[in-house]
C-alpha cells in the first residue's frame, strides 16, 4: 500500500514548534503502528505574504489537492491583518475542498483545572459541529462613502438548504455513535430569517433520527449553559459565527485552549481534510520553546482517526491524557513548568 500523504503548513510563530511535536508524535505511532506516511512542508504564511504579497501561491489549492491530509500549525503575525491571512490562507482551504464541518471536541482531563469548579476530569465531554463553509462568514457585502461621515459596511450571511442538511445530519449521526443528544445553536427570536430556516431545516433532519434527542437553544441562553452547566452537552451544532465562538468558550471551560484540537471536514472524502490546533500563531511566546503541543498533537490524532487509524489516533489521546495527568509535562497554560520538548518526550515515551 502506498503511503498516505500529508501536506505540513506549519505557518507563522508557534505554529511552527507545535508542527514539529505533532510530527513527532505522529512519528512514533506509526512506528508503533506500522502506518506509512508521508510529508511534505510548504512555507505558506504572513511571513511569505510580507515577503511576496501572499499568503500561498495561485496555485496553492492545486498543490493540495492530491493529498491525502492537510496539517496546518497556525497562521497570523503583526504586520498582517487578521483578515488576510485567514482569507489568504485558510478560508480559501475549507471552501475548495468543502470542508463543510468543522469538528472541536471539547475534554476536561485530569490534571487540567476548569474554571469551573464544578467542571470536574471525566464530566465534560462534547463536540462542537460548526458549519464551516457559508453562514455569516460570506464574501457578499461591501462597504461605501469610504472617509465620509455617512460611511457604512454591508455583510450578507447565506444558509442555503443544501449546507445546513447537510451539517445538521453530520450532527445527528455522530450524536448517534456517542450519547444520543443534539442541541441546536440559534437565535431565531431575533434574527427573522436565515435562523428560523435553520431551524426548520434542522427539525426536518431530526424526524430522520428517532433514536437521537434533540432541543435548540439560544446563542446567549446557550453561552450561559455552557458555563453553567456544561456537563449537560453531548454534540452541538452550529452556524458558522455560532460555532466559532462557542467552540472558544469552550475551550476555556476545559481549561486551556492551548489543548483544543479541530478538524475541518469533507465527510465524502473527495477532497484531503484539514488539522489545526484552535489557538492562534501566539507571537509573545514563539521561539522560547514554552508552547503547549497537545492542541496539534490531538489534532493530529483526529487526522490520524479520518486516515482509517482509529487504534493509533485513539492511543495518541492516551499518551495525551497521561501527560496532563502528570504535573511534570504541563505547559504553562496549565499552571506547570514543562516547555514544548519536555511533552513532546513524555508523549513519544508512552508511545515508545
Amino acid at each position: 500500500m502506498a503511503p498516505q500523504r500529508i501536506a505540513v503548513i506549519p505557518g507563522d510563530g508557534i505554529g511552527v514548534e507545535v508542527t514539529v511535536a505533532a510530527r513527532a508524535v505522529l512519528d512514533a505511532v506509526a512506528d508503533r503502528h506500522r502506518l506509512e506516511l508521508s510529508y511534505e512542508e510548504f512555507d505558506w504564511s504572513c511571513r511569505r505574504h510580507m515577503e511576496q504579497g501572499a499568503m500561498m501561491p495561485p496555485d496553492g489549492i492545486a498543490v493540495l489537492r492530491p493529498y491525502d491530509a492537510i496539517l496546518l500549525g497556525a497562521v497570523g503575525w503583526p504586520g498582517v491583518p487578521d483578515h488576510v491571512s485567514l482569507w489568504g490562507l485558510l478560508i480559501p482551504i475549507r471552501r475548495a475542498f468543502r470542508q463543510y464541518v468543522n469538528l472541536r471536541p471539547v475534554r476536561v482531563f485530569d490534571g487540567v483545572a476548569s474554571p469551573l469548579r464544578h467542571a470536574a476530569p471525566g464530566s465534560v465531554d462534547f463536540v462542537v459541529v460548526r458549519e464551516n463553509v457559508e453562514g455569516e462568514y460570506s464574501e457578499i457585502g461591501g462597504r461605501m462613502n469610504r472617509g465620509f461621515p455617512d460611511e457604512f459596511a454591508v455583510q450578507e450571511s447565506v444558509f442555503t438548504r443544501a449546507g445546513v442538511t447537510r451539517i445538521a445530519d453530520h450532527a445527528f449521526a455522530l450524536a448517534a455513535g456517542r450519547r444520543s443528544y443534539v442541541t441546536s445553536a440559534t437565535k431565531s427570536n431575533g434574527i427573522m430569517h436565515t435562523l428560523p430556516f435553520w431551524d426548520e431545516v434542522v427539525a426536518e433532519r431530526a424526524a430522520r433520527f428517532p433514536e437521537v434527542r434533540w432541543d435548540a437553544e439560544h446563542i446567549d441562553a446557550l453561552a450561559a449553559k455552557l458555563v453553567l452547566d456544561p456537563q449537560r452537552f453531548d454534540v452541538i451544532v452550529a452556524s458558522n459565527l455560532f460555532g466559532d465562538i462557542l467552540s472558544d468558550l469552550a475551550a476555556a471551560v476545559a481549561g486551556s485552549i492551548g489543548i483544543a484540537p479541530s478538524a475541518n471536514l469533507d465527510p465524502t472524502r473527495t477532497y484531503p481534510s484539514m488539522f489545526e490546533p484552535v489557538h492562534g500563531s501566539a507571537p509573545d511566546i514563539a521561539g522560547q520553546g514554552a508552547a503547549n503541543p497537545v492542541g496539534a498533537v490531538w489534532s493530529a490524532a483526529l487526522m490520524l482517526e479520518h486516515l482509517g487509524h482509529p487504534a493509533a489516533a485513539a492511543d495518541v489521546v492516551a499518551a495525551i491524557e497521561a501527560s496532563l495527568a502528570d504535573p511534570a509535562t504541563r505547559t504553562r497554560d496549565l499552571g506547570g513548568t514543562a516547555g514544548t520538548a519536555a511533552v513532546v518526550g513524555a508523549l513519544v515515551d508512552h508511545l515508545g
